[in-house]
């Protein structure tokens, strides 16, 4: 079975089809025979024999005929009674002629019936005749009587054997049709029975060589596909999934060696993050010092000398503070962007609706000032760290407030259950961000306006989706709003909350 194996899947079905195509063939050409002979058969019985028996009654009646219209005319002498005999001598003729058309001449009955009749009527029935009509009604001679009786005798002997042979052939006919009627029934049935053998074998037949070999590389495809890159495919069965399987095998290797240089550059990638991460920590923490030191002194100046020096003097210390000011600022958010991830705390669950509360409360001299108005709607608990989860709202809120439109700021936070995600919302009718700035947002210390139009440092989107990410979830700029800005994210469903949902599901 080995070669079969090896053929295109096409050659297979062309295969399978000619054999279905043969099979057919010869099934209709059987049926046409049987049916050809049940067709011979049935026409020599109704359109024969049947006929030919009718015939030969009629035959028979015909020579009846004659013997009676001849004994009428020799009792008579009337003329009138030789009619029956003329008609029967003209019946006899045609119903013998039709005879053997229809059948032939059955064992030569035919020609001895009619050799036996013109004997019976030139012997008999002819000389008779003519003596009547010369001297008139007489008594025949009886030897001439017995004569004329022993030939029709004969003669009904031959047509009552013609009769029975007829009879013979029609029972032979009724037979072939019977023969040929079960022929039929029992082709049909063969033919059906061989067609659901046939069927059911090629349906075996294709099983094994197509659909055992396809399921058996799709499981395999399954395993590679579940991460096991290292199973190697073994395809057998049509050529077709042989070469499936060999292309998947090429795949699949191709894969384990993108994986190994990934893995490569993963590792690569992870080193250079920590080493990065590292010196942004201690760049960060280790610039404190200095730069609290010459911040504290330009102060001291600002404060000491503020009045006794002239004015461009002035200027020059105040631009000096701001700069320190400004670079502790971003310094500290440094050091807080790079803490995220590193220093890891005890994830509890948090209660984010008191959580949210607490931040807008921070906000309390700001909302003041702006007339703003913050909306926060039912949020749930979520498991992760308080301190990182507050600075995402805070820094949401905060961008809320800072970039206002010409009314009052209104800041809307809500929640909702997607699966086993939830998706927080912060809306704002501020003044809203361009679709083309929606991934260069997130990046750090970019910036969408000049650091004089609006305060800040450029890291807090960025921290916000670390933070995000470090919590299991994503965050983005929601597109698709007629005016204001519109950030979502989620985080994932507590355990707690799956749990308790699962139990009121089967409740």
């Amino acid at each position: 079975m080995k070669l079969p194996e090896r053929l295109p899947a096409s050659r297979l079905l062309v295969v399978i089809v000619v054999i279905l195509l043969a099979m057919t063939a010869v099934a209709i050409a059987s049926t046409v025979v049987s049916l050809n002979a049940l067709s011979d058969a049935r026409a020599r019985s109704v359109d024969q024999v049947e006929p030919a028996a009718r015939r030969a009654s009629d035959l028979n009646r015909a020579l009846l005929d004659e013997e009676t219209g001849l004994r009428g005319f020799v009792l008579t002498a009337e003329e009138d009674f030789l009619q029956p005999y003329f008609d029967g001598r003209t019946e006899e003729l045609k119903a013998a002629d039709d005879v053997r058309a229809l059948v032939g001449d059955v064992n030569g009955r035919v020609g001895r019936i009619e050799e036996t009749a013109r004997q019976w009527r030139s012997q008999y029935a002819e000389p008779t005749i003519i003596g009547i009509r010369l001297s008139g009604p007489v008594i025949t001679p009886a030897q001439e009587t017995d004569r004329g009786k022993v030939l029709f005798d004969q003669l009904r002997s031959e047509v009552a054997a013609l009769q029975a042979d007829i009879g013979g052939l029609g029972r032979t006919a009724r037979d072939d049709l019977s023969h040929a009627s079960n022929v039929v029934l029992w082709l049909v049935i063969g033919m059906g029975v061989l067609l659901v053998a046939v069927i059911a074998g090629l349906s075996l037949l294709l099983h094994r060589l197509l659909i055992a070999p396809l399921s058996k590389l799709a499981e395999q495809v399954r395993q590679v596909a579940s991460g096991e890159f290292d199973h190697e495919i073994d395809a057998h069965g049509p050529l077709e999934t042989v070469m499936l399987g060999e292309d998947v095998n090429a795949m699949r290797r191709r894969i384990v060696q993108e994986l190994a240089t990934l893995d490569a550059a993963t590792v690569e990638l992870q080193r250079s993050n920590s080493e990065l991460e590292q010196f942004a920590y201690v760049a960060s923490h280790d610039l404190q010092e200095p730069l609290r030191k010459v911040a504290s002194f330009c102060q001291l100046l600002q404060r000491r000398y503020g009045n006794k020096l002239d004015e461009r003097a002035d200027q020059y210390i105040e631009f000096a503070v701001d700069g320190a000011k400004r670079m502790q600022v971003l310094i500290n958010d440094l050091l807080a962007f790079s803490r995220v991830g590193r220093i890891t705390r005890e994830r509890t669950m948090i209660d984010l609706g008191e959580l949210v509360g607490q931040v807008v409360d921070s906000f309390s001299e700001r909302v003041e000032e702006t007339g703003a108005n913050i909306v926060v709607g039912d949020l749930p608990s979520v498991r992760g760290e308080a301190s990182l989860l507050s600075a995402v709202f805070q820094n949401l809120i905060s961008n809320a407030l800072k970039f206002k439109g010409p009314s009052d700021p209104v800041v809307t936070i809500d929640a909702e259950r997607d699966g086993e995600l939830w998706k927080f919302s912060v809306r704002d009718n501020g003044i809203g961000i361009e679709p083309e700035y929606a991934d260069r947002i997130f990046v750090i210390f970019q910036r969408l306006h000049p650091k004089d139009a609006y305060p800040g440092t450029g890291i807090g989107l960025a921290m916000c989706r670390k933070i995000v990410e470090y919590h299991g979830g994503t965050i983005w700029l929601k597109t698709d709003v007629d005016s204001g800005t519109t950030f979502e994210f989620t985080l994932p469903v507590a355990p707690e909350d799956a749990t308790e949902e699962l139990v009121e599901v089967t409740a």
